[in-house]
């Protein structure tokens, strides 16, 4: 048996063991593609004049993006040292490859830019988070902790702060869409957009990347750190929000904030429950109280990442459980959570492809979302069955490859 919560140990082509893999990561990471796929799907807004939030939209809206973000992090602390990070030559080769890794997410993102689709693509934004966080790949838990604690404080404030002056412009530094490679003949306004004024602006989504680079600098293989993560994280989770509830219905940030509006039958009760992206949070100080989804606050960082070391907590403990029992139930979804830029990119292209027509007969959103989901897991099951890296992971891997000086043959 192998040891709880692993893949089994492969081999290089010289006979060199790999380091087993972490299934339980990737489950999350599975988890993380699949909530992400039903809040593009199916509505998180019922449709009437209150915006009632649905069911999606309450569970999964922000908390599936800032799952990805975290275990982004999480998976770059595994490919450079895990608990004893890179140094050295080591460390400066490590950075190379995934700077060439994240010009892959990058293009591919440009490319889906150019689609027709509602849907927020972050995989540029992702790009540009895997080069901010190059500085950071060297550092021990402890550390990065603490610029994880201090991000979380103060990049908020700052994107208050320089989010208008950076909307003041005629046009304003924003893209209102996906970026796209036309856009880069703009490159002042893609750079404000790609930091503060986009969906995903990097200023603050930095703190998912060290918060996850953190935990996968821990030995996430032990049953005290996954039970520790399950806690810690529900604790987190469940503070942040009961203290934004408390300063914006007690201490009257709600009513601030709809005063400031100027328009009482704004939904903006249920903005706050589901999504503030696109929502001027601007001229009060009490935007920066909420826990809301993408709205960017440090209570909302907070709650995000308390549930993304939750939901990375629970899925390690049933990889853990599955290999005890020797069945390998998470199959499905490590396969999926192994290749998810694949996998991404044909969600979006298919939603694309949707986008601004009528759905064929006898379709809903919800038949359009179980379609997507179940295609994911099969697809899932047959890669990791066949131990298949995605074609786009090929790429990405290649390109990491490069840029630590080695080659497909002798990786």
């Amino acid at each position: 048996m192998t040891s709880r919560g692993t893949a089994p140990r492969s081999r290089t082509a010289g006979g060199t063991p790999r380091t087993p893999r972490l299934t339980g990561v990737d489950a999350a990471r599975g988890l993380a593609l699949l909530g992400m796929m039903a809040t593009h799907a199916l509505p998180t807004f019922e449709a009437d004049a209150a915006l009632t939030p649905t069911w999606v939209g309450l569970a999964f809206s922000g908390r599936a993006a800032a799952l990805f973000a975290v275990l982004a992090g999480v998976g770059l602390a595994l490919s450079t040292g895990k608990e004893q990070p890179y140094a050295g030559r080591e460390l400066w080769a490590a950075r190379r490859g995934v700077a060439l890794r994240a010009l892959v997410v990058a293009a591919v993102g440009l490319t889906l830019g150019a689609l027709e689709v509602n849907i927020a693509v972050i995989l540029v934004h992702y790009a540009v988070l895997f080069l901010c966080i190059l500085p950071f790949l060297g550092l021990r838990p402890g550390r990065l902790f603490a610029f994880a604690t201090g991000w979380l404080l103060a990049s908020p404030v700052l994107a208050y702060l320089l989010r208008p002056w950076l909307l003041a412009p005629e046009p304003p530094l924003q893209l209102g869409h996906n970026p796209g490679w036309a856009d880069l003949a703009e490159p002042a306004r893609v750079a404000g957009d790609l930091l503060l004024t986009g969906y995903y602006p990097v200023v603050q989504w930095l703190t998912y990347l060290l918060i996850g680079l953190a935990l996968g600098r821990l030995p996430l293989g032990r049953v005290g750190l996954q039970v520790s993560l399950v806690a810690a994280g529900t604790v987190a989770a469940v503070f942040a929000k009961w203290f934004a509830g408390v300063l914006m219905e007690d201490r009257g940030g709600r009513a601030a904030l709809q005063a400031a509006i100027g328009d009482p039958d704004y939904p903006l009760a249920s903005l706050l429950q589901v999504n503030l992206a696109g929502v001027d949070q601007s001229g009060s100080a009490w935007w920066l109280a909420t826990a809301a989804p993408h709205s960017g606050t440090s209570l909302d960082l907070l709650h995000t990442s308390g549930v993304a070391a939750a939901v990375l907590g629970v899925c390690l403990l049933l990889a853990r459980l599955a290999d005890w029992l020797e069945l390998d139930l998470l199959r499905p979804l490590r396969g999926a959570g192994a290749m998810t830029l694949s996998l991404y990119t044909a969600h979006v292209c298919v939603m694309a492809s949707l986008h601004g027509h009528p759905l064929p007969s006898g379709w809903s959103p919800d038949g359009v979302f179980w379609a997507q989901a179940l295609a994911v897991l099969a697809l899932g099951w047959v890669f990791a069955t066949l131990s298949w890296r995605g074609p786009l992971e090929w790429a990405g891997h290649g390109a990491n490859l490069l840029g630590r000086g080695r080659t497909l043959a002798g990786r």
